[in-house]
């Protein structure tokens, strides 16, 4: 099963109209406004696609909206241009902002998995109930996606997320039951 963006029970799916974060502004590329994305979909052809309208927040600054015009790949990076900024020194006045689309009206494969934030707080308890820490995040790959676990003691630990390690997810009670190998967790 992949848990990456969509819920596992309808109830958990995100309503419509609630945000969702889908990618964080990196540096400038070149000198027409494009810019660097870290994602956070695992469907940036769609969400990101030239014509959509994104809410971006940053720091200090008013919500404000950007429309997408281009979208393309330099190697493994994606570059968004928006009609919005048309130069570099634009460009570097969106570093280090968030950008979210509205949830969408209906999910088909809304068994599928889940979004980053619906999953964010989540108590981690092994199979025997022991705590191993709090979800801090749920990152989106290519090959295979990755909870993010902070342990008690504040260290970060990447955890597959796969069936076999993550069992069970109980959206109600905010647990999250792994399976981890031998020396995953300190």
């Amino acid at each position: 099963m992949d848990h990456s963006e969509y819920g596992s029970d309808p109830q958990t799916s995100p309503a419509p109209g609630e945000r969702l974060r889908v990618a964080r502004i990196g540096k400038p590329h070149g000198v027409r406004g494009e810019v660097t994305v870290e994602l956070f979909t695992d469907d940036p052809a769609q969400r990101l696609a030239p014509g959509a309208v994104l809410l971006r927040e940053a720091a200090g600054a008013p919500q404000t909206t950007l429309t997408v015009t281009t979208q393309r790949w330099n190697k493994k990076i994606c570059l968004l241009g928006f009609e919005e900024v048309n130069d570099r020194d634009g460009a570097e006045d969106l570093r280090g902002s968030v950008l979210f689309i509205e949830a969408p009206e209906t999910h088909d494969d809304a068994a599928d998995g889940w979004y980053s934030h619906e999953l964010e707080g989540f108590r981690c308890l092994s199979d025997q109930g022991a705590l191993l820490g709090t979800v801090s995040a749920l990152l989106t790959g290519p090959a295979q996606d990755l909870l993010v676990v902070t342990t008690p003691s504040g260290e970060e630990v990447m955890v597959p997320f796969v069936d076999e390690l993550v069992p069970q997810i109980d959206a109600q009670q905010q647990v999250v039951t792994l399976t981890p190998p031998a020396g995953l967790f300190p």
